[in-house]
């Protein structure tokens, strides 16, 4: 019986993924493998046979992913699950930061005589300019960052995108109309909105700052959807005093950005739909299963993707740091037991990679423990059929 522990409540039909062979709860033990989604892990000690922890997300600031590399603990996430979703909230947010909808809505709520009357001689207070015809910027192309482009485009706005690190996939799926930026300098200085679609790392932290704000438009807006931490908001506040930004909305309120005249906090509501926590509880079981079941790594965030058709009685699933001579020293180990490799694959990711090697034969658990001891190896898993 395989053990999933839960951190967090998980879609149900998440759940369902699982085999009869499979125990998923809040109260496991010693698990095989861990399911969260918002809960820190930071602090936390993981048993020696957890195999891998599965984010119901994109984002991994939660979990140790450097930590769980070195223990050889896989860590997926699931990317694009939930990207209709944020997308959504994101042209919602494009017009919160053209109008002010929700000062708006709080002032129509304060009137109690002749409200008809109040609202047509107030309602001027409220007003902003409409998106067609407008410059978006979007910085970040990946799966939520290109349908924000996409349907920015299809309803009326100039879109102009930048991410360095664009995949052949993710630039296929955008729109011919939209242009390309050379610079994160070019994106600042030509567009009226800016959407921020990146990861918080330690290139992005604070990427919107004195600086880059002097770069941008008079009156430009800021739509954050992705991490705080991308926002310097001491830097943000003083723009939006003088004038220079018009207003900026996020979906990571903090101490410093809520109650803030010209700032619209919206409480991490991007994925908080039906339909995103059901995608991403699925990917994140399938992708769980495969990799106990087979070996194969889909959307690791510290281990490579790799993966082959499991048709061999034995597989062995050997995470290694990415270092010369690694196979041939796996391989020589498992010759010198007389055991035949039927098939094989390795990737690499950074300081790290990972060979999935098959064979019809038993790998004796001395022949494990001699891979083991190698220079570079991580972890060792057998999967038999």
């Amino acid at each position: 019986m395989k053990k999933i522990k839960l951190l967090n409540k998980i879609a149900p039909i998440g759940l369902q993924q699982f085999s009869a062979d499979y125990e998923a709860s809040t109260a496991c033990e010693n698990p095989d493998g861990i399911m969260v989604r918002s809960a820190a892990m930071h602090d936390m000690e993981f048993n020696d046979n957890l195999l891998a922890i599965a984010r119901c997300g994109a984002g991994v600031n939660n979990i140790p992913v450097d930590k769980c590399a070195d223990q050889g603990i896989v860590v997926f996430n699931t990317p694009g699950a939930n990207a209709n979703g944020v997308k959504e909230l994101a042209l919602a947010a494009l017009l919160l930061a053209s109008r002010d909808i929700i000062g708006g809505v709080a002032w129509a709520n304060t009137l109690t005589a002749d409200v008809a009357k109040s609202v047509e001689a107030g309602k001027s207070a409220f007003a902003g300019c409409e998106l067609k015809g407008k410059t978006l910027g979007v910085i970040g192309l990946g799966a939520i960052g290109g349908m924000v482009a996409n349907a920015a485009q299809a309803i009326g706005m100039n879109v102009v995108g930048f991410d360095p690190y664009i995949t052949v996939e993710a630039a296929w799926s955008l729109s011919r109309s939209i242009k390309k930026a050379a610079s994160y300098d070019e994106v600042f200085s030509s567009c009226d909105y800016i959407s921020l679609h990146v990861p918080a790392t330690k290139e992005t932290k604070n990427m919107i700052n004195t600086g880059s704000i002097a770069l941008m438009k008079q009156g430009v807006r800021i739509i954050n959807l992705s991490r705080a931490d991308l926002v310097c908001a001491a830097d943000l506040k003083a723009a939006i005093a003088d004038g220079h930004v018009a207003s900026y909305v996020t979906d990571f309120p903090t101490e410093e950005t809520i109650n803030e005249k010209g700032i619209v906090t919206i409480p991490h509501l991007g994925a908080s739909t039906a339909e995103s926590e059901d995608n991403c509880a699925v990917m994140a079981a399938q992708q769980m299963m495969d990799f106990i079941e087979n070996g194969n790594i889909r959307n690791s965030v510290n281990f490579p993707s790799v993966s082959m058709p499991n048709t061999e009685d034995v597989r062995l699933v050997i995470l290694h740091k990415n270092i010369p001579n690694m196979i041939s020293h796996i391989t020589s180990s498992l010759a010198d037991e007389g055991i035949n490799i039927e098939n094989m694959a390795n990737r690499s990711k950074g300081d790290y990679a990972c060979t999935l090697v098959g064979t019809n034969s038993d790998v004796a658990d001395a022949t494990m423990d001699k891979i083991k001891t190698m220079e570079g190896i991580i972890r060792v898993i057998k999967i038999k059929k």
